[in-house]
């Protein structure tokens, strides 16, 4: 820095200078700390959690409602394949899920976002970690999971559906299966994907194969156990490969 831009106090004295106002909490390089340790808390907790699948939903869908009933029986279903259970940790589907691997006995993991209208982890998580930031907290979502499985939900959930079928087009992650529960929710989108953005040239044929929908709770935990098989597998072909059949080497 030069001319008017010269500093005329020293970083460390700053920092130990009481006096003044604390609007320095809230600066960029202030930020860049607290998004650092938000993957650093992300990455302590996850790390030994073992295969777990990532589920996602709509937070209003109540308690009673089918989806719900849906969520819980896809929690025990994931416990009982050896699966953790990895939700936004809020109401609705999320709870659903995490209520089934709970009452399975399996890992019932919630990433909570700070939101004005959602506040703490619902009770049936037991492993939980909150979040500021989004995009630290979708990271831990694919990081810590050998898949996705999305039930209806609203835009939150698009974001998550949309981010995964972008990391998994672009070989960011291999090997990761896209469930989608409900075929009645789902058709639509479905069919707007493949008779306007297919026909538009703006994907290609192959990408359809990247998610797959169902309405069957065991055939969707059977996709993913016969996927992390193959990721196990020595056989030639096994281990991680991308949609197209090709290796990631």
């Amino acid at each position: 820095m030069r001319r008017s831009q010269f500093q005329t106090s020293t970083t460390d004295q700053r920092l130990l200078d009481s006096r003044g106002a604390s609007d320095w909490v809230h600066t960029d390089p202030w930020r860049v700390l607290r998004i650092q340790s938000e993957f650093v808390e992300g990455f302590g907790a996850l790390a030994e959690l073992g295969p777990a699948v990532s589920v996602f939903g709509s937070a209003r869908t109540r308690p009673g409602d089918p989806m719900y009933a849906v969520a819980e029986d896809l929690g025990r279903a994931l416990t009982d394949a050896g699966f953790a259970v990895i939700t936004g940790g809020g109401p609705g589907v999320m709870e659903g899920a995490n209520k089934g691997a709970c009452e399975a006995g399996g890992v019932s993991v919630g990433l909570g976002i700070e939101l004005p209208f959602e506040s703490g982890l619902n009770r049936w998580v037991d492993v939980g970690v909150n979040f500021r930031y989004f995009f630290a907290r979708k990271t831990m979502f694919v990081k810590y999971a050998q898949g996705f499985v999305v039930l209806p939900g609203g835009f939150g959930t698009f974001d998550e559906l949309f981010e995964a079928l972008t990391l998994v087009q672009t070989q960011k992650v291999t090997s990761f299966p896209i469930i989608l529960v409900g075929t009645h929710y789902w058709t639509g989108l479905v069919d707007w994907i493949r008779h306007t953005v297919l026909e538009d040239g703006a994907i290609s044929e192959e990408d359809l194969d990247m998610f797959h929908v169902t309405d069957d709770v065991d055939e969707a935990v059977g996709i993913l156990v016969d996927a992390a098989k193959r990721r196990q597998s020595p056989e030639p072909g096994g281990g991680e490969a991308f949609p197209d059949g090709t290796s990631p080497d």
